[in-house]
């Protein structure tokens, strides 16, 4: 099996309001249907969906790796209008990283690599 892609599907507590975060973080929105909606930015992408359960929602982690830190924690650290909430850069032994957790209480691991 050569494998060419995987993506996730994440809940939404709120659809139409976590349609509006992930574009506010610079991912295009793809419409697929009613209840389904495709993110991407640049080769990486996810699906959306108009689906919640807490439990679930409330254990998902992923990691987004970006190429500068600092410009992410910008950007999110200026989003307004969202129910998030994130903690600070720190410094491990292989990058940084700081915690988003989105609107559906999703936690992201957004991560600058050491090079």
């Amino acid at each position: 099996m050569k494998v060419d892609d995987i993506r996730a599907f994440l809940p939404s507590k709120d659809y139409e309001n976590s349609k509006k975060f992930y574009q506010a973080m610079g991912f295009k929105m793809d419409y697929v249907s009613d209840d389904l909606s495709l993110f991407s930015n640049g080769e990486c992408s996810f699906f959306l969906q108009n689906f919640y359960n807490e439990e679930l929602a409330t254990n998902l982690m992923f990691q987004l790796i970006v190429l500068d830190i600092n410009v992410a924690f910008d950007l999110v650290s200026n989003l307004q209008d969202f129910d998030i909430k994130f903690a600070p850069i720190t410094q491990q032994a292989w990058g940084k990283v700081f915690y988003l957790w989105g609107p559906s209480k999703e936690l992201w691991h957004i991560t600058e690599l050491t090079s």
